[in-house]
């Protein structure tokens, strides 16, 4: 069990409630404002979970996350505009397109950018990543193919109901398909090499890895995905702007990343939470208010940081983690007053002598005055 729920339960639970909120969608039990923040927390899953192969399991940080998803958003939806016009309305095809389009793009660069970057470590590369992305905010922003400061308009799904459900089973399965490429890839002999490198990367090259290779790779992979959801974004947004992508941005991603303890299923679990809290603070205050969000957001964060780090809190945290809180749910506790009695009959287990038969011994002392005995031994009924 315990197996299952370290691999599979992240599948199951996506799957499953991808599955449930599809249906409710098509029979009109969802409203548009959560659907949109359905979409958001399948894109802010996608973006956690593939700057986790970079941050968490490659040890290297990063800054540049949003640059990629912003490279994604612009090719696949200038893509997804072209298409549309020329086949005459948006469909599932197009969509399928832009997502490929739009990945091997961000991956394209992820590659560019890697290559001379990934000799770098900790600030330097933080430093490096972080410029790339304002660089790649800036050349979109002022490039007229992309629609310059006023944005690029992308094919609206709000209009068409059963479009926008399919957007949504479409983030859905790229979720799966992230969390599968990146457990699949850690699990391996990269993802071994990979882990080698982020604990003690003179020794992984000591022993014979290729630690720029395998650098190189984690980093297109997590580029790739970051693209993915890019294109995403583009779909469920009808408007883009450049200054969306900026490091606030990306540092937000790598807050969810932190917190949740730089695993795939804490990823997930926290993307969602914080996608959540994000969006009821934007909905809930307004107005004279509206300052308040970013400083109760702020404080929220804080707060889980301190609970997540606190030495103080480590009792509590590993008393009441997920793990021990679902061991409870599937395996309960000891009652030792329905104990049955014992099912086994001693009358009947095999042995060389019968149970009836008592082994004697008799002890025979010689009395010529020496300290020698003679023992022997002898069965009877008694």
């Amino acid at each position: 069990m315990r197996k299952f729920v370290k691999n599979y339960l992240s599948y199951t639970v996506i799957g499953s409630l991808a599955i449930i909120l599809t249906i409710m969608g098509a029979l009109g039990a969802l409203p548009g404002t959560t659907l949109a923040l359905l979409e958001q927390s399948v894109i802010a899953i996608i973006l956690a979970v593939s700057l986790n192969m970079v941050v968490g399991f490659l040890g290297e940080l990063s800054l540049g996350h949003a640059g990629f998803m912003c490279i994604g958003a612009y090719v696949g939806g200038k893509l997804a505009v072209l298409l549309s016009s020329s086949l005459g309305g948006t469909n599932i095809v197009t969509v399928i397109l832009a997502l490929i389009v739009g990945g091997l793009c961000a991956g394209l660069c992820g590659f560019i950018v890697g290559l001379p970057a990934l000799r770098l470590r900790g600030d330097y590369l933080a430093i490096v990543t972080l410029a790339f992305g304002e660089i790649v905010k800036n050349i979109i922003e002022n490039s007229e193919f992309f629609g310059s400061h006023t944005g690029l308009r992308t094919p609206d799904f709000t209009t068409n109901r059963s479009m926008r459900f399919m957007l949504f089973t479409v983030g859905a399965l790229v979720v799966l398909l992230t969390i599968f490429v990146i457990q699949n890839i850690i699990k391996s002999k990269h993802g071994r090499a990979i882990t080698a490198i982020r604990d003690n990367e003179i020794a992984a090259r000591a022993t014979g890895i290729n630690v720029t290779k395998y650098k190189l790779m984690g980093f297109v992979v997590s580029a790739v995905f970051a693209g993915l959801a890019g294109v995403l974004y583009s779909y469920s947004v009808q408007s883009i702007q450049a200054v969306t992508f900026d490091y606030n941005y990306s540092i937000e991603i790598l807050v969810i990343v932190v917190l949740g303890g730089m695993t795939v299923n804490g990823s997930i679990i926290s993307a969602v939470l914080i996608t959540a809290l994000n969006t009821i603070l934007q909905t809930k205050l307004g107005g004279n208010f509206a300052v308040a969000k970013d400083l109760i957001y702020a404080l929220v964060l804080i707060i889980l940081v301190i609970y997540r780090n606190a030495p103080s809190l480590k009792t509590f945290r590993e008393k009441y983690n997920f793990t021990n809180l679902w061991r409870l749910l599937i395996k309960p506790k000891h009652d030792p007053s329905k104990i049955g009695d014992d099912a086994v009959r001693w009358d009947v287990v095999p042995t060389k002598i019968s149970m009836d038969e008592v082994l004697s011994t008799d002890v025979i002392i010689d009395n010529t005055g020496d300290n020698s005995a003679d023992i022997g031994e002898r069965g009877g009924n008694k």
